[in-house]
This record gives structure tokens, C-alpha cells and sequence, in this order.
């Protein structure tokens, strides 16, 4: 037996005092986590900050776990790679389900580009707990938009393995919401995802 199985075989799961139940009653709504993905530059983290600001009008318990700034923290250590972003998405997903367990709606922005890791993070939950959205805006839409000048710094080469120019987007083939963020207008997006969120019982 290695040392690390022996580490885990010590650790056991402690269950909170005041359960998700409770919270709900509580608070008068669900926890779920809604996982915003798509190319850099299709609106991820302006949609999820603006749904995220209408459930606060709302009185809801929300909160956005932003790609870049979960970068600068938790991920800082991690590059570009494809096993960093596999272990960069396994680690929102992990604190994803923390949220969850707290009664919160989390919203996470990040372009997880590979679909098995969008999995992985699906099958941490109860599937009625994940609501996938694609942000489909497509590349031209995204190159022309560039807010951080990426795709200028892509196509110089002087960013590697970047999404979209030199390492692959895997789109969504059955996501629980699909939005054309390069053509819709925010505030329709906005309300589709509250709408959805109100259909399925959430809020």
C-alpha cells in the first residue's frame, strides 16, 4: 500500500450541520451550478457577471467563478497544456460541488475546451445539478470582438496553444442551453438563462 492510499484511507467525508435541504428552505431557492462555456471572446464571463447581477436583484445567494480569476489564485500554478486545463477544470468542478453543498448558484466562466473534462465535472453532481451552457459564439464573431487581444497575439505566434487558432475547442453536442452570444443581445441571453433556471424549478 503506497503512502497516499494510505493518506485517503484516513480521510473521511465530514457532513455539514446544516444540509442543502435546509438551506433551500431557508433561503426559498436551489443550489446548481451553471457551467458557461465557449471560445475566448464569447461572452462567458459578461453573461454569467450579468445572470449573477439579476439573481442578486433577486435576493438569490449566487456567485461567478471567472476562468481568469481563479487564474490568479487556486490555478496560478497551471499553464496551457492540455493536462493543465484538464486539471484546471477538475478543480472548478471540485469547488463547484463545494458551492452546491453551501445552497449557492455558481456560475462558472470557462472555456473548457475538452468535453470529457466538462463531463467529469457534470458527474461530480446529481445531473439535475448541472446546467451546461454554450456560449456559441462563433470564431470569426470572437476574433472580431478580441477584448484582450489574443487572437492578434495567437495568430503571431506569440501566444502557444491557444483555443480555437492552435489547440482544439470541443463544442457542447447536448448542452442544457445553447446561446448565440455572437448574434443574441445580452439582456436575451440573460433572461433565456433565467427562464431556464425558473422552468426547471431552480428559482
Amino acid at each position: 500500500m503506497t503512502k497516499d492510499s494510505l493518506e485517503t484511507n484516513n480521510i473521511v467525508w465530514h457532513q455539514a450541520s446544516v444540509n442543502r435541504q435546509a438551506i433551500r428552505e431557508q433561503r426559498g431557492h436551489k443550489s446548481a451550478i451553471l457551467w458557461f462555456t465557449g471560445l475566448s471572446g464569447s461572452g462567458k464571463s459578461t453573461l454569467a457577471n450579468a445572470v449573477n447581477k439579476e439573481l442578486f436583484r433577486g435576493g438569490l445567494s449566487s456567485y461567478v467563478l471567472d476562468g481568469d480569476n481563479i487564474r490568479h489564485g487556486l490555478c496560478k500554478d497551471l499553464g496551457f497544456s492540455d493536462l493543465d486545463r484538464a486539471e484546471n477544470i477538475r478543480r472548478i468542478g471540485e469547488v463547484s460541488k463545494l458551492f452546491l453543498d453551501a445552497g449557492i448558484i455558481v456560475l462558472t466562466a470557462f472555456v473548457s475546451p475538452f468535453r470529457a473534462d466538462r463531463d467529469q465535472a457534470r458527474g461530480l453532481v446529481d445531473s439535475s445539478d448541472f446546467l451546461e451552457i454554450y456560449c456559441a459564439a462563433d470564431l470569426k464573431a470572437c476574433e472580431e470582438r478580441d477584448p484582450k487581444g489574443l487572437y492578434k497575439k495567437a495568430r503571431a505566434g506569440i501566444i502557444k496553444d491557444f483555443t480555437g487558432i492552435s489547440s482544439p475547442y470541443e463544442s457542447p453536442e447536448s448542452p442544457d442551453l445553447r446561446l448565440d452570444t455572437g448574434k443574441c443581445n445580452l439582456d436575451s441571453c440573460v433572461e433565456l438563462v433565467i427562464k431556464k433556471l425558473s422552468d426547471l424549478d431552480i428559482i
